[in-house]
């Protein structure tokens, strides 16, 4: 039987379940452990600013409860998502308050039993050099994540610290957001719902990697034509989404400890699902990557669909990609 190569473990992240907690009948505690519990599986990604109202910091015996909560059922975390909030007030905070507002997350993060933390690639900046002791002290991998556009043409110098610092508790986490060869149908209906130009929508569907359409993203931005009720997804165009192959991270890839195998919704016409993580997996496979893949689902922003079996039909379908066997269309 095929399995995955070696090293690679196969999570999802605890952020697919947000409607599930912003309706609040279960808590965010209660949601993360049902991934486990129906075997979705067994290493999952949480988002500390969901799972306790004490965030940024929680306490020890909240983060031992869980821990164990999922050791009960065979399950641990894998990666915690962690934030530096930049201002306090109307002042922007200084490295120190930055650091010392990061630190309790990663000492919940540690209690947690995670293997590592998450940030924004680059948000950190000098703060990244003067966590690695602490980093250290807790055997925390912190993994700076970029996606989207978030290339290394775009942001070299991010990319460059990770590789400067050069240490197994910095690594860079790669969002295959950043490798869409298409964008998901479903968020160009309802960009169509929601009365974006029909032109525009075409040139979405039919030329998205061409360098002319971001040029009219912007464009069409710019001229207040965008309806006010989809603004805010229109906004996942210049953010989001990316248009890169794997040939545009190759000089990574030996930096990546963490990937998010994102996706939308579950519709593969032309592969535009599949494609992707069959391109990373052996690009990948050809570094001798070892860490967690993980399902991660964007598509909650315009979709109503049940969080659990969207997360379950994309892990079946990443495990066949990813596992040694041969391409099915190769």
């Amino acid at each position: 039987m095929s399995a995955l190569p070696a090293g690679w473990t196969l999570s999802a992240s605890a952020f697919n379940l947000t409607p599930e907690v912003v309706r609040a009948e279960r808590t965010a505690p209660d949601l993360a452990v049902t991934l486990v519990e129906r075997g979705l599986a067994s290493a999952i990604e949480v988002e500390l600013g969901q799972l306790w109202r004490g965030y940024p910091a929680a306490t020890l015996a909240e983060a031992h409860d869980l821990r164990d909560r999922l050791d009960a059922v065979g399950g641990r975390v894998s990666i915690v998502g962690v934030s530096i909030d930049e201002w306090d007030g109307h002042r922007r905070r200084t490295d120190d308050e930055r650091l010392a507002f990061l630190e309790p997350q990663l000492r919940t993060s540690a209690a947690l039993g995670a293997q590592g933390v998450r940030l924004p690639i680059g948000q950190a900046g000098a703060v990244l050099e003067r966590a690695l002791p602490l980093l250290e002290e807790l055997d925390l991998v912190l993994y700076e994540e970029a996606q989207g556009y978030q290339t290394p043409t775009a942001s070299p110098e991010a990319y460059a610290r990770i590789a400067e610092i050069d240490s197994p508790h910095v690594r860079l986490l790669l969002d295959i957001s950043m490798l869409m060869p298409a964008l998901p149908v479903t968020y160009l209906e309802a960009l169509s719902r929601g009365g974006v130009d029909p032109a525009l929508v075409t040139l979405l569907r039919d030329h998205w990697r061409e360098p002319g359409t971001h040029g009219a993203v912007v464009d069409h931005l710019r001229s207040g034509r965008v309806p006010g009720p989809v603004h805010t997804l229109y906004m996942n165009l210049l953010v989001r989404f990316g248009r890169s192959g794997v040939s545009d991270v190759a000089s990574v890839l030996p930096l990546i400890g963490g990937v998010h195998l994102k996706f939308w919704d579950l519709d593969d016409a032309d592969h535009r699902l599949s494609d992707p993580l069959r391109d990373v997996g052996a690009a990948l496979a050809a570094t001798g990557y070892t860490g967690t893949l993980c399902s991660e689902w964007g598509g909650q922003e315009w979709l109503d669909d049940d969080p659990w079996e969207m997360t379950s039909r994309h892990l079946a379908l990443a495990a066949g990609i990813l596992s040694d066997r041969p391409s099915p269309h190769a």
